[in-house]
Parts: C-alpha cells; sequence; structure tokens
C-alpha cells in the first residue's frame, strides 16, 4: 500500500491501487470503468497526479512515471513530491 499524502484524494489510491496491480497504458474512462469512479472526476485527479510526475499521458492515455513506480514501491515519501 502506498504511503498517505495529505493532497491526496479517496480515488488517487484507487487509481495506484489499480496501477500497481495492471502496470497498464490507460484511458480515463477505462480507468474510472474498473475502479468505479466517475469517468470527469477520475480525469480531473489523472492531470493532478501528472502535474506531481507521477503519471504521465499520451494523446489521454496514461502511465506511471518512473517516479510513479518509486511512490509505489515505498521508495517515494510525501517529502519528495512537488504539491501540484
Amino acid at each position: 500500500m502506498v504511503e498517505r499524502i495529505s493532497w491526496f484524494s479517496p480515488v488517487d489510491y484507487e487509481i495506484f491501487l489499480f496501477l500497481e496491480d495492471h502496470d497498464i497504458l490507460i484511458s480515463p474512462k477505462m480507468l474510472a470503468e474498473n475502479i468505479e469512479y466517475d469517468r470527469q472526476y477520475v480525469y480531473k485527479r489523472l492531470r493532478v497526479l501528472t502535474e506531481a510526475g507521477l503519471l504521465e499521458s499520451d494523446d489521454g492515455i496514461y502511465e506511471l512515471t518512473d517516479l510513479g513506480r518509486d511512490f509505489l514501491a515505498g521508495d517515494v515519501g510525501e517529502d519528495d513530491l512537488p504539491e501540484p
């Protein structure tokens, strides 16, 4: 499980839990379907996580960055993340 981050919303943890189990490229729509959250809200949070450097997007398809993978591995804490 990932570390508690003060600026994370509950859906952010669901996003990371999903990506921890499925290290894939995914659209906001498909991610929202899989974690059972509203697509627009998931899209908004994906943009925030991208601004923080944890995810990256190419044409609306998201994936973990190396920083995101390090975060999932427990090698990166809140002090290491820029607050978006």
